[in-house]
């Protein structure tokens, strides 16, 4: 078999990718990743205005891109997404999984109506959004890829600033639940990887960066000495999303700076 060019593994042309919560932050980022290497991208998130600004940039940014609303925090929310995606798209080749939310409070004193709330968006919503996905259009053709976003929060603990149980139980889900899929679907054709980011700059991140003391505190902290910006996600994701990375699967990536390798980070 001819090896193709380095370009040609990256090339995402006439690929169909579902990003959830694409319409700002690191869904956004992604999104322009798999667009910009010629994916058509379909991105969802809550908020119709939203979605509504994230297709024009992405339309401005020459991406074949459209949006539908839909709550994956609900399996209705996130079946009738998977419904809509595949009856708009005809077949999902690449699904991200990027909708999550956090809430910060101490473990003695977290609600449990919020700690609900973060477990089934981030790993309940991801499960019933893969499995519909994965069943009606990736498993009968052989071939997918389904990258999900966790976060160096479920790599390990906290700094004291930082009082995210759900959160970080949450993204350690979506690590083992990546790591289980990968060996389960892996004759099917279909990778499974995910990716574990660290500080970038985006409303959920927002409060927390505040109580640091701000972006260049938590970025002494890194062996890079900077956080995440908006170029930072795409690499990783295109490579788990092409060809480039057709022999990578159940594999978390942290794109965090060089946090995750210090003892305590």
């Amino acid at each position: 078999m001819a090896t193709r060019n380095v370009k040609n593994l990256f090339d995402l042309t006439g690929k169909r990718a579902l990003i959830t919560g694409g319409s700002r932050g690191l869904g956004l980022q992604i999104a322009h990743a798999l667009g910009e290497a010629g994916a058509t991208v379909l991105v969802s998130a809550r908020k119709q205005d939203e979605l509504d600004a994230a297709v024009a940039e992405l339309t401005a940014a020459g991406i074949k891109a459209s949006a539908i609303a839909a709550d994956c925090g609900s399996a209705e929310g996130a079946q009738a997404l998977a419904a809509a995606a595949l009856k708009q798209l005809g077949d999902v080749d690449i699904l991200v999984n990027n909708a999550g939310a956090s809430w910060g409070a101490p473990a003695e004193d977290h609600p449990i109506e919020a700690w609900d709330k973060v477990m089934n968006l981030n790993i309940r919503g991801i499960f019933v959004l893969t499995q519909a996905i994965g069943k009606a259009s990736m498993i009968p053709r052989k071939t997918g890829s389904i990258i999900s976003v966790a976060s160096i929060a479920g790599l390990g603990g906290n700094p004291p600033f930082m009082k995210t149980i759900a959160y970080n139980t949450s993204k350690a889900a979506v690590i083992n639940f990546t790591k289980t899929l990968a060996a389960e679907w892996g004759h099917y054709g279909i990778r499974v990887n995910a990716l574990a980011p660290g500080f970038f700059p985006s409303k959920m991140t927002k409060g927390l960066l505040t109580q640091a003391g701000g972006a260049d505190v938590i970025a002494k902290h890194a062996p890079l000495q900077r956080i995440g910006d908006d170029e930072d996600l795409k690499g990783a994701a295109l490579l788990f999303a092409s060809d480039a990375g057709k022999h990578i699967t159940g594999q978390t990536l942290a794109v965090d700076g060089g946090v995750s390798i210090i003892a305590g980070g």
